[in-house]
């Protein structure tokens, strides 16, 4: 059997637990995209839809919602923590 990477694993390569990150959720009352920011507070896989994805839990600093899980691939890096 052969290994099959995990998705978004690469991109997960590219964050530790402290980075501060930026995603974009669509706002349905302005019709266009608002720009989140958040900083990682863990980063795992989990099974979704029968498949390994690569996850990271996210502090938004807007505060709304307590911490959220994003999948890793619909990041941005804004600045590296201090690892």
């Amino acid at each position: 059997m052969t290994y099959k990477k995990i998705f978004g694993e690469l991109a997960s390569e590219g964050f530790n637990i402290g980075d501060i990150v930026e995603w974009s959720t669509w706002n349905n009352e302005k019709e266009g995209w608002d720009s989140n920011i958040g900083i990682i507070t863990q980063l795992y896989n989990e099974m979704k839809v029968h498949r390994m994805v690569s996850i990271a839990k996210v502090y938004p600093l807007s505060n709304k919602s307590g911490e959220i899980e994003l999948f890793t691939m619909s990041l941005r890096l804004i600045s590296a923590g201090n690892a």
